[in-house]
């Protein structure tokens, strides 16, 4: 009975190893794949590049009195200027203003040789998606905040990472790989307009479909 007993005990002692193995295999595995998943994989499908100045929207904003709209403004026909021309910023920076090489770097290689900026938009939409500022800034009222976040206060730009598949910014997906976000402004995707204009619908209480018509976004 002893031996029976015996035998019995280095069996399950050997199963519950066993069992120890694979447990800690699949542990192991699953934080590589998470590894492999959060980390590796961004680094694998995004470039990352640093816009041709680094502007500083803090020291502008201070400078300025009409905010956003004083680079970003609205033309006769509603539509948005975008990104600043530089015939906007020719008049205060003909000359290099102060001592930061960014500025000098921009007289010098842009101002000097009338040549325009080449900015990478963060916020770039493909093609087929149209999307209207006076729509939303002018008759909704919107904050500039609520899509680009903070911007305005920040003193350099952040890296653009441009997606090597769909040549399109990060900040379109969002920096989370799952998706997820936490401010208005973390991701610009179909559904995050699609989960604004629903809530404002409820809030009126408006009897228009959720997501209304394609082609009111897509051209």
């Amino acid at each position: 009975m002893s031996t029976s007993a015996g035998k019995t005990k280095d069996k399950e002692s050997q199963e519950s190893g066993v069992r120890g193995f694979i447990f800690l295999f699949f542990f192991l595995g699953f934080f590589v794949f998470l590894i492999i998943g959060w980390i590796v994989f961004p680094g694998l499908l995004y470039s990352k590049k640093k816009q041709p100045i680094d502007f500083n929207h803090a020291l502008h904003n201070e400078l300025v009195s009409d905010g956003c709209e004083s680079c970003h403004y609205f033309r006769e026909d509603g539509s948005f200027s975008g990104a600043p021309k530089l015939a906007q910023c020719i008049d205060c920076h003909e000359e290099v203003q102060g001592e930061d090489p960014e500025e000098a770097k921009f007289v010098e290689e842009y101002v000097a040789k009338e040549q325009e900026v080449p900015w990478l938009i963060y916020s770039r939409q493909p093609d087929c998606v149209y999307f209207s500022h006076a729509a939303h800034v002018k008759m909704a009222e919107m904050e500039c905040s609520v899509c680009h976040g903070p911007i305005g206060e920040s003193e350099h730009l952040k890296v653009y990472e441009k997606n090597r598949i769909s040549g399109y910014s990060r900040d379109i997906w969002g920096k989370n790989i799952a998706g997820m976000k936490k401010n208005t402004w973390d991701r610009m995707k179909m559904d995050d307009c699609s989960e604004c204009h629903v809530r404002e619908s409820v809030r009126q209480e408006s009897v228009q479909t959720e997501k209304g018509p394609c082609f009111v976004c897509h051209k």
